[in-house]
Formats: C-alpha cells, structure tokens, sequence
C-alpha cells in the first residue's frame, strides 16, 4: 500500500488573499503567530507524513478550501535500493592482520621510534592506511590507575608570628557586650479608663 506527504510551500489557491488563508490556517491547525510565519517561510514544510491516499486526499482538499496549496507526495517512491558489494574473495581474507606484538620492541633495536605501531594491511581497503603513523596505545591490565598523577600541592606560605596560645582555662567565648544604660523613665506616664 503506498504511502503519501502532504507539505506545504507558502503557494496560495490563485484568487485567494494573503490574510485570508492565513486566518484559515491558523484557525485549521490552531497555530500560533510564531507557527504561521515558519509556514510561509516559502520553505517546503512537511504536514504531514504516512498516510494512505484516501488521508493525503482528504488534507490536500481541506487545504485547498483553505486556499493553500498542498502538494501530495508519494514517499515509496523516494526509496532507493541499494546493491551491496561482493565480500572480498577468501584468499585475501587469509593475510595477515597486524604485525606481532614485538613489533615495537624491535623497531626501538633498530633505532626507529619505539611506541609507534606497524600494521600489515588485510584486505586492499585496508591497504590505504598502511602507512598511517600511528601511536601504539596499549591497553593497561585489569585494575590498574590509568590517570595522570597530580602534582602535589605546595604549602601555603603563612605568616604565625602574630597569633598567640591563651592560658590554660582562660574563657574563650564572644567578647561581651557593654552593660546596657539604666531603663527609661515612664513614672509620668498613665493609662486611660
């Protein structure tokens, strides 16, 4: 069963006003001001998607009696087979994968930079990056610290001299406030029956 797009490109029923459809548009899709600006950005704007043709009929006339123009696009169509290759023949497949391990330890014998991998090319894909200079990441055993280490902080160079020890069971609570003046006079005042 093929399946259809309805999208709209901001193009009007011939005869019909600008605000006009826009009015019917908002007032169909419950737009906002926002949404209306986006649709007759003149962009192609997909409605919507996935629909059989009785559906994608049904929206494209509705638009159309709101003076848009909708255009209807079958999406089966825009699928594109695509052929796979043969897989490369079994001789090749036989070559070998990567250089031994001690690959590194014998280039540093041979004076070439040690940590740097060689790598025999499988296949002729692979052949393209025989000559990629590549670094030699090892992989670390199970439970080791593979972060760099920090450096340790230096002490703070403060200045003591100035600071000394109070006696032995000396208070050393808040320093206590100032004994408050005496209380207001309120002899001449009376209260009122």
């Amino acid at each position: 069963m093929a399946r259809y797009e309805i999208a709209f490109s901001a193009q009007l029923v011939p005869g019909a006003q600008l605000e006009w459809v826009k009015a019917n548009l908002a007032k169909l899709f419950q737009a906002d001001e926002q949404r209306l600006a986006l649709l007759f950005s003149g962009r192609r704007i997909v409605i919507k998607s996935n629909l059989d043709a009785v559906g994608a009929e049904k929206y494209r006339s509705t638009l159309e009696r709101a003076g848009a123009v909708a255009e209807v696009t079958c999406i089966d169509e825009e699928i594109e087979e695509i052929e796979l290759a043969a897989p490369p023949a079994a001789a090749e497949v036989s070559a070998p994968v990567a250089a031994p391990v001690t690959a590194p330890i014998q280039a540093a014998a041979a004076g070439k930079s040690a940590g740097r991998l060689k790598v025999a090319p499988r296949d002729q894909y692979m052949a393209a990056f025989a000559e990629v200079d590549a670094p030699d990441f090892g992989i670390a055993p199970l439970g080791d610290d593979v972060q760099d280490g920090k450096p340790e902080a230096p002490a703070p160079a403060l200045d003591l001299s100035h600071f000394s020890l109070a006696p032995a069971g000396s208070d050393m609570g808040e320093v206590k406030k100032a004994p408050a003046g005496p209380p207001p006079d309120i002899s001449h005042l009376k209260l009122q029956d």
